[in-house]
């Protein structure tokens, strides 16, 4: 975007407010944060970082008084295009605020609560919560890429951990512009701050309130009370959690960017020993079954429950394996910069008419490493087409174990065991290198693969038909499906890697049309971004929140216009 002369002022404003290195505006420099990291692009008036929370209310000033659209980003790890530009057919400029710089973390409450500012990250909330024996929402899948806890709650992210649910509070410090076209800062955070924007700010940067300040009001929750309920009613023909539940719809929680949140205020939970089962079947019937008797005849819900159907466990293996290797090696919070080198070297490459040459290279360089994947694993992976990795509570691991063991001794379908604990880690590890391996094998297949048709989608909570059969029309313009998911809820991610020449965004409203038939809801647990369109409910949520529609416009297929024209 070549800024005239109005833009010009607003980008000397935003330096101003900033300093210079933290305003890019060049193509090279921008790309990063204007690309969506499986979906979406477009173009930017400029990207702004702004050091503290003083210089995001400055930051967001200067762009509302410029007339601009603001997006809001935080680790842009989304899958949707939920925190990117879409096109370039906006109405006014575009401002896009990246928050990484804003990293804070506040434990209040003696470790039971936390207040994270905009950039804080899940691997770093699991870490300072590690010496007061507690976790965050969410500890595996997201945060294995460095995931922001804002973009969780703003985008009803997570339910990994059956029983804590979607990301959820209804304390939160945002602004938003009004009716009126006035930028407003709301203090719904339950911290005395004070009374003005910069007061309230500075103090909350700054750490300077008192245990006093913090007030505890019973009736306004940090997390979500009811879910753990909810995925228990197994016969219910509704699905238990989805993005456009208007119950789950409170300010912050499923904003996706249509505010400028400031912080949020979260329960912590208690960490508690765990073992991990691993079940393999060729029968559908059977992991319904162990999933209907672990929702309702254990003592405890289970903390987790992990679906890899065996054509994603062979992609994940091959084109996910760099990742789980360097999570192994280097751990979770160095996968964000790992990730920025890696665009930045894409970018060049694709300037010089080069692209797809990294993952190819990567993709090289795995194929002669050892086999990553633990022996037991790969021997059911050669046996039985689906797979459920179980997380269970040490107090019933007895019970879980008795009851495995007497089902498959009735069933020559499938069997199941007992992980150690690396087998434990490295299960749920490569669950979750899975989810990034369908972009590895689109960018390394590029002759024969048009592009990737994502979904994740929730399922009725008694449907036992959980396995897809599509019409062979649409069979046959596939390479591969993969399917995995949260299986204990019923939340699955559906990945299509379609052949060259195939339209996949046709493909992808067809699927809404099956999807539609067989009572399920989508997206499950992930913005709508710029793939889905807003369902009723979301779109008024958006609304009542950015009546101006001055903020991350256009997302489920919503005006880009001033005022949702």
């Amino acid at each position: 975007m070549q800024p005239n002369s109005d833009s010009q002022q607003t980008i000397q404003k935003l330096i101003a407010i900033v300093g210079k290195q933290h305003v890019l505006t060049e193509d090279k420099d921008t790309r990063l944060y204007r690309q969506g990291r499986r979906y979406g692009a477009g173009k930017v008036l400029a990207v702004v970082a702004p050091g503290s929370l003083l210089e995001q209310w400055q930051v967001l000033q200067a762009a509302v008084d410029a007339d601009c659209i603001v997006i809001m980003q935080a680790a842009n790890t989304g899958l949707t295009g939920g925190s990117t530009p879409f096109g370039d057919d906006y109405d006014r400029p575009v401002v896009l605020m990246s928050t990484r710089r804003l990293a804070g973390i506040q434990i209040i409450r003696d470790g039971q609560q936390v207040i994270c500012l905009p950039g804080a990250t899940l691997d770093r909330l699991e870490k300072e919560l590690a010496p007061f024996n507690r976790e965050p929402h969410s500890v595996i899948g997201s945060s294995c890429i460095g995931a922001s806890v804002l973009g969780g709650v703003c985008n009803n992210s997570g339910g990994a951990l059956v029983r804590r649910g979607p990301a959820y509070t209804e304390l939160a410090l945002y602004a938003r512009v009004n009716e009126s076209g006035q930028l407003e800062l709301i203090n719904h955070l339950g911290v005395d701050l004070g009374t003005t924007p910069e007061e309230i700010l500075s103090r909350l940067q700054n750490q300077q309130y008192q245990t006093a300040d913090v007030q505890h009001n019973p009736s306004c929750c940090a997390s979500d009370q009811r879910y753990a309920h909810d995925v228990k009613q197994v016969n219910e023909a509704t699905p238990a959690r989805f993005n456009a539940d208007p119950s789950r719809l409170f300010e912050a929680s499923g904003s996706a960017g249509k505010i400028c949140v400031f912080a949020v205020r979260l329960d912590t939970f208690e960490k508690i020993p765990s073992q991990v089962f691993y079940i393999g079947t060729n029968a559908q019937d059977d992991l319904t079954e162990i999933r209907r008797f672990l929702l309702t005849d254990l003592p405890r819900l289970p903390i987790a429950g992990e679906y890899i159907h065996r054509v994603a466990y062979d992609i994940g293996a091959e084109y996910g394996k760099d990742t789980f290797v360097f999570i192994e090696k280097f751990g979770t919070a160095k996968v964000p910069a790992a990730f920025a080198m890696k665009d930045k070297v894409d970018g060049y490459l694709e300037k010089v008419g080069m692209k797809g040459l990294s993952d190819k290279v990567l993709q090289l360089i795995t194929k002669f490493m050892p086999n990553h994947l633990p022996k037991r694993m790969n021997e059911f992976r050669d046996l039985y087409e689906h797979h459920l990795i179980l997380r269970i509570e040490n107090q019933d691991v007895e019970q879980v174990k008795q009851f495995l063991s007497g089902y498959f001794s009735q069933r020559s379908t499938g069997s199941f065991f007992h992980c150690n604990e690396e087998e434990g880690r490295k299960a749920f590890l490569h669950r979750f290198a899975v989810a990034g391996a369908a972009i590895r094998y689109r960018d390394t297949h590029r002759s024969e693969v048009e592009d990737i048709v994502a979904l994740d989608i929730a399922l009725r909570r008694n449907d036992r038909e959980w396995v897809e059969t599509l019409p062979k029309e649409m069979d046959e313009m596939i390479v591969h499906k993969l399917y995995y998911g949260h299986f204990l809820c019923h939340v699955f991610h559906q990945d299509y890697i379609v052949k060259k020449g195939v339209d996949p965004l046709a493909m992808e409203h067809q699927m809404w049309h099956l999807l539609d038939d067989r009572g399920a809801e989508y997206p499950a647990e992930h913005n709508v971004g710029h793939l889905y369109v807003a369902k009723p409910a979301l779109k008024q949520h958006y609304q009542k929140l950015d009546p101006t529609n001055s903020f991350n416009v256009g997302i489920g297929h919503s005006s880009k216009l001033k005022y949702w024209k």
